[in-house]
């Protein structure tokens, strides 16, 4: 038999190549999924064992007046230009966090719940991530409040009912004596007294013969104690965690946005009810945390809301945690 004279080419095997390529179907082509996001996060801190939990994923108008109230609009919109941000909307965390110390699983705030500042569908998410993140509610020994804004004990209770069912609550003395007066449910209808005053009577009152109040200086736990940082209401509560020579701080809202909170310190914050206590508190935290190079968890800050803060120029500068904490 002969054989054919004909020998393939570098250009005949290219083309051969593409026929191929254009002959695989339309469907194999991946469809688009959307947008992901993490919304637990989990560490060590000595014997600690520390998670954060994504409580609200909502875009709001600002930062500005949440940040900046007493300054004109521009100034804080220029200053999220400098910083590569949008300049009229942003996405705050809202993030409960749980202390595993090995004897008692504490949470620290409750976040939005049903009706908090950020209310479902777009927060109230830490019941549904509880399992996720490991838990279960009835495994909560502890919850501790920051302070008492709807955004942080909106989820103590669950369709009527308490989340954490064998928990006993801590919350700052001055602070839930504010708040029990009755002269509080006097507040203009809508505002954020009026809202937070009604939360409280509904989701901490009732817990009152299992609540601990504590002052400043006082251990809600062996290892965590509670820091004044009195102005964003007038018993909010920081505090610090030490184990085995590491140490952090939970500084509930010490800060509403990760760079206009900490650049400038001393602009009004709306949601302040002492604004100028307000800015003197988030000047001497920043500088404890910066000067001890303390990590931080910020109620605010973006997810999972772990970082530092340096000083930089007049004010100080948020650093997301990356691999410090391993």
């Amino acid at each position: 038999m002969n054989q054919s004279p004909f020998k393939p080419t570098r250009r005949h095997l290219l083309l051969s190549g593409a026929s191929v390529v254009c002959a695989v179907p339309a469907w194999a082509r991946a469809p688009l999924l959307g947008s992901t996001r993490p919304t637990v996060s989990r560490f060590k801190l000595g014997a600690f064992e520390v998670t954060t939990i994504l409580d609200a994923g909502a875009v709001l108008d600002g930062p500005w007046p949440i940040v900046g109230e007493d300054r004109p609009q521009d100034d804080v919109a220029r200053l999220m230009r400098d910083n590569l941000l949008p300049e009229h909307k942003f996405q705050p965390g809202c993030t409960p966090a749980i202390v595993n110390t090995g004897a008692e699983v504490i949470l620290f705030d409750a976040g939005n719940g049903a009706n908090g500042f950020i209310p479902r569908p777009d927060g109230g998410w830490l019941a549904r991530q509880l399992a996720p993140a490991g838990f279960k509610p009835e495994q909560v020994d502890v919850v501790v409040l920051s302070h008492a804004h709807p955004d942080h004990i909106g989820g103590l209770m669950e369709a009527g009912s308490p989340l954490f069912p064998n928990a006993r609550y801590v919350i700052g003395a001055a602070e839930h004596d504010f708040w029990a007066r009755d002269e509080r449910l006097a507040a203009a209808p809508g505002s954020l007294e009026a809202n937070s005053a009604a939360q409280f009577r509904a989701n901490v009152q009732p817990f009152a013969a299992k609540t601990t109040f504590v002052d400043p200086g006082q251990d809600v736990a062996p290892g965590i104690r509670a820091l004044e940082a009195y102005g964003h209401t007038p018993g909010h509560l920081a505090f610090t965690l030490d184990s085995e020579g590491q140490r952090l701080m939970i500084w509930g809202d010490c800060a509403h946005h990760q760079v206009a909170s900490l650049a400038e310190p001393g602009w009004h914050a709306l949601f302040d009810m002492d604004k100028a206590q307000g800015a003197a508190t988030r000047r001497r935290i920043y500088d404890m945390v910066a000067t001890d190079r303390i990590p931080v968890i910020g109620y605010h800050m973006p997810f999972p809301s772990l970082g530092f803060v340096e000083r930089a120029g007049s004010g100080y500068r948020w650093i997301a945690n990356s691999y410090q904490l391993l």
